[in-house]
């Protein structure tokens, strides 16, 4: 039977893959995006599907309409771009999971959070497993996102205890992949368009903090599972590649991919930036059968394919 899924954040880099599977999977899909960060130009090809309609909407305001599933996505996720309006950005992970779990438990509605590895903060456990507390500075510049971050889950447990509400919280590690904002500042666009440009590629610090790299299908179809998962399970679960990379290790393979002639020159590390990031993803392999299948090099060669396709 075709369910009405509503996805938050739909016109945006997750939002839009996750909008097109599901439109393809023949559910009749609600995208929702004040476009702050989000484009119409990644949801243009699903606007004349029957089973797609956009709605212009901010999640800081409530929201009437009659859906099955909620996917709550709509935050701005790279630092640029939650830094830009700090306050705006807790608005949006607070207010926007009251608005949404308001929603949900009027329509007894499943609903799924899109959290985020940066609730863990600058972390002294290495991988980083569901049960860990983080560590993470409630005053910095980059607080309006984690802090948003983590009293949306704080929202979302509450609300599943005091409401029987069915939720799902899947915590995403670094996802790259076609459709990244070559301007959101993040890590893989960040070298691609500059690589691309021929310009010096930068790096932050010594090179030798990690990231771990997650190609956006491989998250797609991790988040779809989990929404679909039995409602006992209701995570935390990390979502992300266990494969661990040194920011110099990724400028390498990038120039490399991209036969550019750029160099790489060493920049002061941000406030607050972690120095380490990797997903312990046991709980994901055993609740949900999943992992990663695609690798760096191929996914960023995918990626790289899109950034030139835009005209860098």
């Amino acid at each position: 039977m075709t369910k009405k899924i509503l996805v938050t954040g739909g016109a945006g880099f997750l939002g839009s893959h996750l909008c097109e599977r599901l439109v393809n999977a023949g559910e009749d899909v609600l995208c929702v995006d004040n476009f702050f960060t989000g484009s119409k130009a990644n949801i243009a090809h699903l606007l004349n599907k029957p089973n797609f309609e956009l709605m212009r909407h901010d999640v800081t305001f409530p929201l009437y309409v009659e859906v099955d599933q909620i996917y709550n996505l709509a935050c701005p996720a790279s630092p640029i771009h939650y830094q830009h309006d700090p306050v705006q950005t807790t608005k949006t992970s607070v207010h926007g999971a009251i608005n949404m779990l308001g929603l949900a438990k009027r329509l007894k509605a499943r609903i799924l959070q899109a959290s985020t590895s940066e609730v863990y903060g600058d972390p002294e456990v290495h991988p980083q497993p569901e049960s860990y507390w983080g560590k993470v500075n409630p005053i910095g510049i980059r607080s309006c996102y984690d802090e948003g971050k983590r009293c949306a889950e704080t929202l979302f447990f509450d609300y599943h205890r005091q409401h029987e509400l069915e939720i799902k919280v899947v915590r995403i590690f670094n996802t790259y992949g076609p459709k990244m904002h070559p301007n959101d500042g993040r890590v893989v666009s960040n070298f691609i368009v500059q690589a691309l440009k021929g310009q010096d590629i930068t790096i932050y610090g010594d090179g030798s903090q990690t990231r771990s790299f997650c190609y956006v299908d491989d998250l797609i179809e991790a988040m779809v599972r989990m929404m679909n998962a039995d409602k006992e399970f209701t995570g935390p679960v990390n979502i992300g590649n266990p494969n661990e990379f040194t920011m110099l290790e990724l400028a390498s393979h990038i120039i490399e991919l991209t036969h550019s002639g750029s160099k790489i020159i060493h920049l002061p590390l941000p406030q607050d930036d972690p120095k380490q990031r990797k997903p312990n993803i046991e709980l994901a392999k055993s609740a949900l059968n999943w992992e990663p299948k695609t690798q760096l090099d191929e996914g960023l060669k995918s990626t790289i394919e899109y950034f030139k396709n835009y005209g860098i």
